[in-house]
């Protein structure tokens, strides 16, 4: 990981220190780099006019801000789920926040702070169709992103009789289920009311209604990083404030979608 900056949370002493090294420019302590998702509007999205925007995407910002980061100093690369692990190992991002489910298997690999988010798998289907049942996802065809917890949780626990094709990003299933190739598309109900959302895509799709799994959302760090306690400090200020709720009411909110409450730090599903 890159020297970080001095956090907010930080004591002055440290702060003076790391001033007195880094201020003289160059080097890749002049700012930060976080993963996050580029096509998951609501959560992470890469506009046409190339901005930023989702709860992720503001989320990580509030987290480098409490860090001692200005906007200017921020760098968003873009987080596949089938990369991130690898992303943090390699030391191409300092963290990722990218509807980043914990998982014991992650937990392996690398350090997440957090939780700061709980979705619930679902599912995505044609507007006017329906599911009627758990046991009905074995007659589907569905799609989810290589990589994701979703297409592990299909088949490992709720629907192994189902056809999966895995893609690596969500929009290229989204037009599959546009298309007739596929019935549904599964992730995270976060990341489904997102899609349904936009202003293209309204009255084309719904969500299932049914509620597969708990995910709950970390920040991922390298393994045995310096910074856990400075960004779980961050985000439980980040709930105190009341940018949590706001943060979710602007990107959740227009899509009807009802998120749980904040979660604690540490708790785990």
């Amino acid at each position: 990981m890159r020297l970080r900056k001095a956090s907010a949370l930080a004591a002055s002493a440290v702060a003076l220190a790391l001033t007195a090294t880094a201020c003289g420019g160059g080097g890749d302590d002049e700012g930060i780099v976080i993963g996050i998702k580029f096509d998951q509007p609501g959560l992470g999205l890469l506009t046409e006019d190339g901005d930023y925007e989702g709860f992720d995407v503001d989320v990580a910002r509030y987290i480098a801000g409490e860090l001692g980061y200005e906007e200017d100093q921020i760098e968003f690369e873009e987080a596949p789920s089938p990369d991130r692990e690898q992303l943090l190992e390699r030391g191409d991002v300092d963290m990722i926040a990218a509807s980043y489910s914990i998982t014991e298997e992650r937990e392996a690999q690398v350090d997440f702070a957090g939780p700061y988010f709980i979705a619930h798998q679902d599912l995505l289907i044609r507007a006017g169709e329906e599911v009627p049942s758990t046991e009905a996802i074995n007659d589907l065809t569905l799609c989810s992103v290589a990589g994701s917890t979703s297409a592990a949780n299909v088949q490992e626990d709720f629907a192994p009789d189902a056809a999966l094709e895995d893609f690596n990003t969500y929009s290229e299933c989204l037009t599959g289920l546009e298309n007739g190739g596929i019935d549904a598309l599964t992730t995270d109900d976060s990341i489904l009311a997102g899609y349904a959302a936009q202003e293209e895509h309204q009255g084309k799709f719904a969500l299932a209604g049914l509620e597969l799994s708990d995910e709950y959302y970390g920040v991922g760090l390298p393994k045995d990083s310096e910074d856990l306690e400075d960004v779980n400090a961050a985000i439980e200020q980040m709930v105190e404030d009341g940018t949590w709720a706001e943060l979710v009411e602007e990107h959740f909110g227009p899509a009807g979608y009802e998120a749980d409450p904040a979660p604690e730090i540490g708790a785990r599903p």
